[in-house]
């Protein structure tokens, strides 16, 4: 009879199905997994109820700050009779590095375009609460909940050693798991954001979304269709006549009256 060996607390918290839990978001060619924070701290609680987080500080402020490296920030978990810190430091949506001051870098253009200058904002007490809360999840994952998010993996491990087994079985995927949507890269935002302008289309207030770059993958084809057939149908300014949303002054309103007026009666 074959003997089941006992798992360990963090064999079993590494088995946990966390996917349905994750949202993914790309920034340029990388693909971005997070854990919401919340369903992480739940788990913690579950599987360590007598557990302690702390956010570390340094003269008094929850992150460490360098001028030439930026911010981090750093928490410490105590469960299990073990203590683990986790470090991570203050970045925005495109995955910079933020500081106390305005950053200048640029991106290389769309199809031989000139290169593209993009700025890194100083960063503010809300990416400093937002970075400290995804760094709390990363000090989670190191007692095993969500811990192959990191590692790259999709699913997490089975448990047993499949190795030997002949013939190899191939796994098989977990069913019902919610789709994770993706996201344009950077070169198609680029791509769209140049053609939006020259239809005079806001792309971000017709989708309800904060950047073109959380515009999602499936809809870039069809986005795009939709601003060139604008820009091919875009009505040609006449020479001679008012553009749309100027105003006619009171001398041209009244001369306009007449010319109507005297139409009217020579009818």
């Amino acid at each position: 009879m074959k003997e089941t060996k006992e798992l360990t607390k963090f064999e079993t918290l590494l088995q946990l199905n966390v996917n349905g839990k994750v949202e993914k978001k790309k920034s340029g060619n990388t693909e971005l997994t997070y854990l919401s924070w919340a369903f992480a701290v739940a788990e913690m609680e579950k599987a360590y109820p007598d557990w302690e987080y702390n956010i570390l500080e340094f003269n008094g402020s929850p992150y460490q700050f360098d001028e030439k490296t930026g911010y981090m920030v750093w928490t410490e978990i105590k469960a299990g009779g073990k203590t683990k810190k986790m470090w991570l430091p203050v970045m925005d949506g495109a995955n910079k590095a933020m500081s106390n001051v305005k950053q200048e870098y640029s991106v290389k253009g769309y199809n031989g375009a000139p290169p593209v200058k993009k700025f890194v904002e100083p960063a503010t007490m809300f990416d400093i609460n937002k970075t400290i809360m995804r760094c709390l999840v990363k000090n989670i994952a190191m007692f095993g909940i969500g811990l192959y998010i990191y590692a790259g993996e999709d699913l997490p491990e089975d448990g047993e050693n499949k190795a030997s087994e002949a013939p190899k079985q191939q796994k098989q995927p977990i069913k019902d798991l919610p789709k994770i949507e993706e996201f344009i890269s950077a070169e198609q935002g680029i791509e769209l954001e140049n053609l939006a302008k020259q239809a005079n289309i806001d792309i971000c207030k017709a989708y309800k979304i904060e950047k073109i770059i959380d515009l999602p993958a499936s809809k870039f084809e069809k986005t795009k269709n939709v601003l060139l057939n604008r820009i091919a149908n875009k009505p040609k300014v006449i020479e001679g006549l008012p553009k749309v949303g100027d105003r006619l002054s009171e001398e041209e309103i009244s001369i306009k009256a007449e010319e109507f007026r005297k139409a009217k009666e020579g009818e």
